[in-house]
């Protein structure tokens, strides 16, 4: 299958997937009450979801991969040639998996690599949307060790279209407000319980539920936490136990040097930049609601 029309195909099932993960929030939400647009969603929308991962993309394929694929000889390497294509999907869906799970568990231990991944916590409110909030950092590595070897071994190409749009979709799933039992494959696959009490702001789960597409890795190495799927078994705070900034810019200055955006609101310089871009949709929203519901005077001079 040519290259475009499989990207387009995906692309399509991505969009289908998205509009159901949105229904099936509002039919049968993990937590009743969170709203569509809960706070932060739009720096996970137009920051994290597509400013960031449009340029990272261009870093990391044309600028990390592409001259590793150049300057280094890989033809000894490439074992995975002529392998099916569903095979190699499958291999790299584990191997990443795998090393995602030790990857995660390391920078909930380490105290530095923890500043490259405590962005991904700091949603109050989690949904399908937020697990696209990840330091820039994070996700240059994540995906240079995901989508590196795929090239350099030789894989065929479609598979970087399809294990995108399988991380794509798992990643809305298990971070989705959505209440489902998976019952035994609970044990194989991920699931948004698992992985909600991840992101619940309890002690006992920091070190808990690292498996991104599988759940066999925590139950096998002993890190799974999985109480009973009850109402009164669903955790009730999310996000950070200390205070973290709103703003997408401040969010990575914070993982640099800690300090206190409260206090940097009393500087005058600090209160324009913070109130810039909301003050800038607000104009544009003016603006829209006077184009669209024209005032009586407006209208009589057109007139």
């Amino acid at each position: 299958m040519p290259q475009a029309e499989l990207l387009r195909i995906t692309t399509a099932i991505l969009v289908v997937w998205i509009v159901g993960i949105l229904i099936w929030e509002r039919v049968a939400p993990y937590r009743k009450g969170l709203p569509l647009f809960r706070e932060g969603f739009w720096v996970d929308l137009v920051w994290y979801t597509l400013i960031q991962s449009y340029f990272l993309k261009i870093l990391i394929f044309d600028y990390i991969i592409a001259p590793l694929q150049t300057h280094f000889d890989w033809s000894d390497w490439q074992f995975v040639r002529h392998w099916p294509v569903w095979v190699q999907v499958f291999f790299f869906l584990f191997t990443h998996d795998l090393y995602i799970y030790l990857f995660h568990r390391f920078q909930h231990a380490n105290k530095w690599l923890w500043r490259t991944h405590e962005a991904h916590h700091s949603n109050k409110e989690v949904d399908f949307l937020a697990g696209s909030r990840s330091h820039v950092v994070e996700i240059i590595i994540n995906q240079t060790i995901e989508f590196a070897p795929i090239i350099l071994l030789g894989a065929d190409p479609a598979v970087i279209p399809i294990k995108a749009l399988l991380d794509a979709m798992f990643g809305m799933f298990i971070h989705a407000n959505i209440r489902v039992k998976l019952g035994p494959l609970k044990y194989i696959f991920n699931s948004p319980h698992l992985h909600l009490w991840h992101h619940a702001n309890y002690q006992e789960v920091f070190h808990a539920n690292f498996g991104t597409k599988f759940s066999f890795f925590d139950y096998l190495l002993g890190t799974a936490y999985d109480p009973e799927h009850t109402p009164g078994n669903l955790p009730e705070n999310w996000g950070l136990y200390y205070d973290y900034p709103k703003d997408y810019f401040l969010q990575h200055a914070f993982s640099v040097k800690r300090f206190d955006e409260r206090k940097l609101l009393t500087n005058k310089w600090f209160t324009r930049y913070y109130m810039l871009r909301p003050n800038l949709l607000r104009f544009m929203k003016k603006r829209l609601n006077r184009q669209t519901n024209p005032s009586p005077l407006e209208t009589e001079n057109v007139n």
